[in-house]
């Protein structure tokens, strides 16, 4: 029987969060480097849930010392490490070196310095609502659905609650004010999921520019006549 949420979370929920940095990335960790997925990990969690940096290492090196058999991860009672490129032979040691690495960064108070996202979990980790605007609302199926951008962005202004608008509205000013250069905003919404251009007259930051600008109009225009707004 598999296990139920409460467990899983409390065993596995970091485990599963740090090797969720690893899709796509090599799991090359050494004992004196870690690799650029850990050190992903490391800098979006050391500023954004630090607390979580020791369930982590505690979860990952109690896996490593009692690592499921194959009828167990049958039933569902062990979470299942996905395949991040090594032989099963040489998990158990690699997650150690992890583990290792997690408990130097937290008694030797390595807080890496804050930084442009470099992977594309840390992109979705720094910025998960705009994440979850550009690969819901502006997918290559965008032109299907709506007539342009303006009318996704009302669609989805529409139907999402308006603290979660407002967290969106956060992290656009956030992305914006990390000044990157336009091809790196266009590698940036790629990353967060957008599959299609901006309109013709915006760049990739003038867009953005004015999303933020659009969804701040719209909240406003919410407050009714004497509110705290006025």
């Amino acid at each position: 029987m598999s296990m139920k949420p409460l467990e899983f979370d409390r065993r596995y929920g970091e485990l599963e969060q740090v090797i969720s940095a690893y899709i796509g990335l090599q799991a090359d960790d050494e004992p004196d480097k870690p690799s650029e997925a850990l050190q992903a990990y490391l800098r979006h969690t050391w500023h954004a849930r630090p607390w979580a940096l020791a369930s982590a290492e505690q979860q990952i090196r109690e896996y490593a010392r009692n690592p499921p058999g194959r009828l167990r991860l049958s039933l569902g009672e062990f979470y299942a490490v996905p395949d991040v490129g090594l032989p099963e032979s040489a998990i158990r040691d690699w997650l150690f070196v992890v583990a290792d690495h997690l408990k130097r960064s937290i008694e030797q108070g390595e807080v890496p310095p804050p930084s442009t996202p470099r992977t594309h979990w840390e992109w979705h980790a720094r910025f998960p609502e705009l994440g979850q605007l550009l690969g819901g609302w502006f997918s290559q199926d965008m032109p299907d659905e709506f007539p342009d951008h303006d009318a996704a962005v009302d669609d989805y202004s529409s139907t999402t609650d308006p603290q979660l608008v407002a967290r969106l509205m956060g992290e656009l000013h956030e992305l914006l004010a990390l000044a990157l250069e336009e091809s790196d905003y266009a590698l940036a919404v790629a990353d967060l999921g957008m599959e299609v251009d901006p309109p013709r007259q915006f760049s990739p930051s003038g867009w953005l520019a004015h999303l933020a600008d659009s969804l701040g109009g719209a909240a406003k225009a919410d407050y009714g006549p004497g509110s705290a707004a006025d």
